[in-house]
């Protein structure tokens, strides 16, 4: 192979002069949840031949990490139902080992994390995300529509007992879990957990009206000033989620508010499919093909040149808006497409 010099010569940065230091990679589309604000319940998975091989998917990662990528997170979908995924996050173990990158992690639903969990913490993982929307087993089973929450929470201990950190990512949902949020930070803070909570973002056709989903965090935030002191605090994760302390369980609570307060001016991230197709931006449909040059050459060149065109396209910011006068969704694919 005809490899470039690694680190490359020259990092990314975009036309806005932000270093895109941050990568999130989808390692499949497919789930064994159906949550009700990520996809329909009855979703046409791409077919095997089109996703990016493990190997295929190590390469692409290790382009953008020669390229100044410090934090690099897998998903999906549920990234741990991709059969062997271990093999992969092995490997790229070895950035870590080389001092190349900072952190590898990855954001599950928890489903498959009892099994998992050990093999991650050996592999160089140390902090993962889990989605977790609700502690009531009937409104878990109706938000995930296939989930098992008793599974979940067996997955959690199992990651906590492994060693690993864990931060559990809420969506805010109006009428389902808004007046539950304080006992889902409660638990989390008990045992030694963040909590992010995320607005519902207008991606997809989900079979249903995300107006009546959408709850803005500043309406969270306001009601959880009434009942806590919480304190804005400068730690950051590499993320978007802005924090506070909440003095009276001494636990950290994020806010994720791409409707309310989005966070592009400081945006140093982007995402690659399954598929090998880059998006500069969650919320903008502009894209760039980088299976084509992965395969089309064993010279790391064309892909590199891939990834720093397409990042001169990175956009100031999303378009995101929900409105009920809005009859589709601003972007048309999934959240399960993207990567989470």
């Amino acid at each position: 192979m005809d490899a470039l010099p690694f680190p490359y010569p020259t990092s990314l940065v975009d036309p806005f002069a932000r270093p895109i230091t941050y990568l999130r990679v989808s390692v499949t589309d497919r789930c064994d949840f159906r949550c009700v604000y990520c996809m329909s319940e009855h979703m046409e998975f791409l077919p095997k031949r089109d996703l990016l091989s493990l190997e295929e998917l190590d390469r692409l990662c290790s382009a953008f990490i020669g390229l100044g990528v410090r934090k690099l997170r897998l998903t999906g979908g549920e990234p741990l139902v991709r059969r062997n995924l271990m093999s992969l996050v092995r490997s790229l173990g070895r950035h870590l080992d080389s001092g190349a990158l900072d952190e590898l992690t990855l954001t599950t639903n928890g489903s498959q994390l009892a099994t998992h969990a050990a093999d991650l913490y050996a592999a160089g993982v140390r902090r993962i995300n889990v989605s977790l929307d609700t502690l009531d087993e009937a409104k878990f089973r109706a938000v995930t529509r296939w989930g098992d929450l008793k599974q979940v929470l067996g997955g959690i201990d199992a990651g906590l007992a492994a060693g690993l950190k864990i931060k559990i990512n809420t969506v805010a949902l109006r009428d389902v879990n808004e007046h539950e949020i304080p006992a889902i930070a409660e638990w989390a803070h008990g045992l030694g957990m963040d909590l992010s909570l995320i607005e519902t973002m207008p991606l997809g056709d989900i079979e249903g009206d995300r107006t009546d989903q959408y709850l803005p965090l500043s309406l969270v935030r306001a009601r959880l000033g009434e009942r806590w002191s919480l304190d804005d605090i400068a730690y950051r994760t590499g993320g978007p989620a802005r924090y506070v302390r909440v003095a009276e369980t001494g636990g950290r609570i994020g806010f994720i508010t791409p409707m309310t307060h989005n966070f592009c001016e400081s945006c140093n991230r982007v995402r690659v499919t399954c598929t090998g197709t880059l998006y500069m931006c969650l919320g903008q449909e502009d894209a760039a093909d980088l299976r084509a040059p992965l395969r089309a050459s064993e010279s790391d060149q064309p892909l590199v040149e891939a990834i720093r065109d397409a990042i001169t396209r990175k956009p100031k910011g999303h378009d995101f808006v929900i409105d009920r006068r809005a009859a589709k969704p601003a972007v048309g694919r999934h959240m399960s497409m993207t990567g989470g």
